[in-house]
């Protein structure tokens, strides 16, 4: 699996963090750990599971420890400092003290905000779980489609990206037309992007390469958005069997979370945006706890699909 870093300098950045010292430029010191530690047993002198790849918080907790050592605090903070952290942070804007010194010492890149210990360390946990998470690129379309992410899947020119700007001029937003970088953010969250070079723009076979923030307004688009259904199209095959209940819901498989998908056969005079629609609402009720298919099935007084399919099917 690969590994991803993002650097301190975008940290910084990011959460406007002050800068106390760093060994080196910001740009050229990388964080690889998306786990964070207030570094209260290595400050007693237990090192044994310590990883010095986290970010390092030190609060109001961690500094009344020290003062509470005497002489002895410049000493647990250098063993500390030893260990290479990839970076120390202050909270509530605490003097550093000696911090500063010893981080200078050991080359240990020492930041400050003005932010509680824990509201700090929730943000930080946050940026890093996107910045560091397993990612993938697929081909494809993200639609955010009445507050749920719909990645838009399909062979070229079966007509994702026309489904897509139909969704748009109907008042949904878009996130991705082409390429779609998805990310692994949580043990069930996966959230998906556009690259930075191709947000905004769809392309539009016959007519070209369109601004849909340009043409439609800021609220047409968005930056990121969760990926809570897929929806695969393909091409008509006279004589194949589809689906017809949804009694039992497929999933898909996208870095290692079940994803759940409908497939869609595409044909001419299909209206695919409000397929969409329907599609995502229904997905929301089975959420929900509602099967539109089992309560059918209830009121037909059968347990058994099967039965229902021929009733349909004799239709």
């Amino acid at each position: 699996m690969a590994k991803y870093t993002v650097s301190l300098a975008k940290i910084i950045d990011m959460h406007k963090f002050e800068v106390l010292y760093t060994p080196t430029a910001p740009e050229e010191i990388f964080v690889e750990s998306a786990d964070v530690n207030r570094p209260g047993l290595a400050l007693a002198g237990y090192f044994d599971y310590f990883d010095p790849r986290r970010l390092q918080f030190i609060g109001h907790t961690e500094r009344e420890y020290l003062q509470s050592l005497g002489t002895l605090a410049a000493e647990r903070v250098d063993a500390f400092m030893e260990k290479k952290p990839v970076a120390v942070i202050l909270s509530r804007g605490l003097e550093p003290g000696q911090l500063t010194a010893l981080a200078q010492k050991r080359a240990v890149a020492l930041l400050r905000t003005h932010e509680s210990t824990s509201d700090c360390m929730a943000s930080i946990i946050s940026f890093l779980g996107v910045q560091l998470a397993e990612r993938m690129d697929q081909h494809g379309v993200l639609v955010e489609v009445a507050g749920q992410g719909v990645l838009i899947t399909g062979e070229s020119g079966i007509g994702k990206t026309e489904c897509a700007l139909e969704l748009v001029r109907r008042g949904h937003r878009l996130i991705a037309d082409d390429r779609v970088e998805i990310r692994r953010v949580s043990s069930t969250t996966l959230v998906g992007a556009a690259p930075d070079n191709i947000r905004n723009f769809l392309e539009l076979r016959g007519v070209g390469l369109l601004n849909v923030q340009y043409l439609f307004g800021t609220g047409a688009v968005k930056d990121t958005e969760r990926i809570d259904l897929v929806l695969a199209m393909e091409r008509w095959e006279d004589g194949k069997a589809y689906e017809r209940l949804g009694d039992v819901q497929a999933y898909t498989e996208i870095l290692g979370i079940r994803v759940p998908i409908v497939t869609v056969p595409i044909s001419p005079g299909r209206n695919l945006a409000i397929i969409i629609e329907a599609a995502v609402m229904n997905n929301r009720a089975k959420k929900g706890g509602y099967n539109a298919a089992l309560d059918f099935m209830a009121r037909m007084e059968t347990p058994d699909p099967e039965v229902i399919k021929n009733f349909w099917y004799s239709m």
